[in-house]
C-alpha cells in the first residue's frame, strides 16, 4: 500500500447484546419486562426480583385506631400493608406475605443456583479456615460496613432489662461480634454497674477493630466490655468464661456463617456456657430472603448454603430446621460413615421460648424499589 493511501477494510457491525444467557432462559417470564408501558414502580428492579410480584394486602382497617399510621420511622411490628396503602408511603412494612408467584420464583432461582454451583475445588477452599475470609473482610472494611443495631431492645426487650440501673450481676456473651455493632450499643445504653459483656469472634481482625475503638479503650476499671477471639464451633471455651457462667448469649446473623456440620458443636458449647435458665437470643437469615434469591452462578455450596463474593459463607434457615437444631432433634454424628468425625453423644436440648419468621418489605422510595426480606428470630432457654 502506497503512502497516503487509506485502507478500505470492512467494518464489522456491532452485535446487539444478548438479552439473556442460556442459563437464564428458564427465568425469562420473571426477569424480562413485558413490552408495554410500565410505571416507574412496575419496572424490573436492580435486586433480581421481578417488580411485578406484589405483596398480599390485608383488609383495610379503621385508620384512626390502626397503629400502622404512626409517624415513628423506626417502630416495627405493627405497620401492616392494607388494601388502600401506598407501598411507598413508609420505608418498611411488617408481616408481609407474598403470593404463589414469588414462591415459584424462589424455587426457579434455587434450581438455577443448584445447576451452577461452586466447583469441588472451591468448595474445599472456602471450607478450609473460614476465619481467614472474615479476616480479609474486616481488613477491607474495618468498622465501616455494618451499622450499629439500634433495634436491639425493640426486638429483644430483655436487653433493656439487664442494662438497667440496679438490675444486678449479668454476663452477656455475644458470638460473632464482628466490628462491635451490637456490643457498643449495649455499652452505650448500659446503666448496670454489674454488667459484663464478652464480645467474641473467630476473626482476629474483627477483634482488633473492636479493641481499637475509643469506646473500648476509654472504659473505666473494671471494664464492662471485653473482646476476644473465639471459635464457637471449636473445642475450647472463650477466654475468661467458665462452664455455667453466662446469663445471655447473643447470636445476631452469626449462626448462618457456620457450616451445617458445625451446628451441633456450637450449640453444645453454648449449652455448656449458659447457667441453668440462661437464654440464647438469635436473629438470622430465613429461606427466600433477598440475600438468597439474588445469588447468581458459582455461589451455591450446598442446599441453602452459599458463598459470597468476598469468600464469607451464609446459610438460610427454615423455621422447623431451627426448632430441630435447638431442641436437640438434629441428627448427631453417631451414624456417620466417616469414623474421623467426632461423635457427639450428648445433644443439648433447649426449650424453645419463642421462634418466628419475620417477613418484611423494605422500600427504597427514591428508586421505587421494594425488597422482600425474611429473617428468623428466636429465644431459647437452657432448662433450669
Amino acid at each position: 500500500m502506497a503512502d497516503g493511501d487509506e485502507a478500505s477494510l470492512p467494518i464489522r457491525p456491532k452485535q446487539p447484546k444478548q438479552q439473556l444467557t442460556k442459563g437464564m432462559e428458564h427465568m425469562r417470564k420473571y426477569v424480562v419486562v413485558p413490552e408495554k408501558a410500565l410505571s416507574a414502580s412496575e419496572k424490573t428492579d436492580d435486586y433480581g426480583i421481578p417488580s411485578t410480584i406484589e405483596p398480599i394486602r390485608k383488609a383495610t382497617s379503621d385508620a384512626a385506631s390502626n397503629p400502622q399510621n404512626r409517624t415513628d420511622p423506626f417502630q416495627f411490628g405493627t405497620r401492616y400493608l392494607e388494601q388502600d396503602s401506598d407501598i411507598f408511603a413508609h420505608n418498611a412494612w411488617d408481616h408481609v406475605e407474598v403470593d404463589a408467584q414469588y414462591a415459584e420464583f424462589i424455587e426457579q432461582q434455587t434450581i438455577f443456583q443448584r445447576d451452577n454451583q461452586v466447583s469441588d475445588f472451591d468448595k474445599t477452599r472456602f471450607k478450609d479456615k473460614p476465619e481467614k475470609w472474615w479476616d480479609k473482610f474486616y481488613s477491607n472494611n474495618n468498622a465501616n460496613f455494618f451499622k450499629d443495631r439500634k433495634w436491639l431492645v425493640q426486638e429483644f426487650p430483655i436487653l433493656g432489662e439487664v442494662t438497667s440501673e440496679g438490675h444486678g450481676k449479668c454476663t452477656v456473651l455475644e458470638i460473632g461480634a464482628g466490628a462491635g455493632n451490637t456490643a457498643f450499643p449495649l455499652l452505650a445504653m448500659n446503666k448496670n454497674d454489674d454488667l459484663k459483656v464478652h464480645a467474641c469472634d473467630y476473626s482476629a481482625k474483627a477483634i482488633d477493630v473492636i479493641r481499637a475503638q475509643e469506646a473500648y479503650t476509654a472504659q473505666g476499671k473494671p471494664a464492662v466490655l471485653k473482646a476476644d477471639v473465639w471459635d464457637a464451633a471449636g473445642e475450647v471455651l472463650p477466654p475468661g468464661l467458665e462452664a455455667g457462667s453466662v446469663d445471655l448469649v447473643l447470636m445476631i446473623f452469626i449462626f448462618s456463617a457456620l457450616s451445617p456440620d458445625q451446628w451441633t458443636r456450637a450449640v453444645s458449647n453454648i449449652f455448656t456456657l449458659l447457667k441453668p435458665g440462661g437464654e440464647v437470643l438469635l436473629r438470622d437469615y430465613g429461606r427466600g430472603d433477598l440475600a438468597q434469591v439474588r445469588f447468581k452462578k458459582g455461589r451455591y455450596l450446598e442446599e441453602n448454603f452459599y458463598v459470597r463474593g468476598d469468600g464469607t459463607r451464609v446459610y438460610f434457615f427454615e423455621e422447623q430446621e431451627l426448632r430441630d437444631i435447638w431442641s436437640g432433634k438434629l441428627p448427631t454424628f453417631e451414624d456417620a460413615e466417616d469414623d474421623s468425625q467426632k461423635v457427639l453423644t450428648d445433644t443439648p436440648k433447649f426449650e424453645i421460648v419463642n421462634l418466628a419468621v419475620d417477613r418484611r418489605m423494605l422500600v427504597n422510595r427514591q428508586r421505587k424499589l421494594k425488597m422482600y426480606r425474611c429473617w428468623m428470630q428466636g429465644r431459647f432457654r437452657k432448662p433450669a
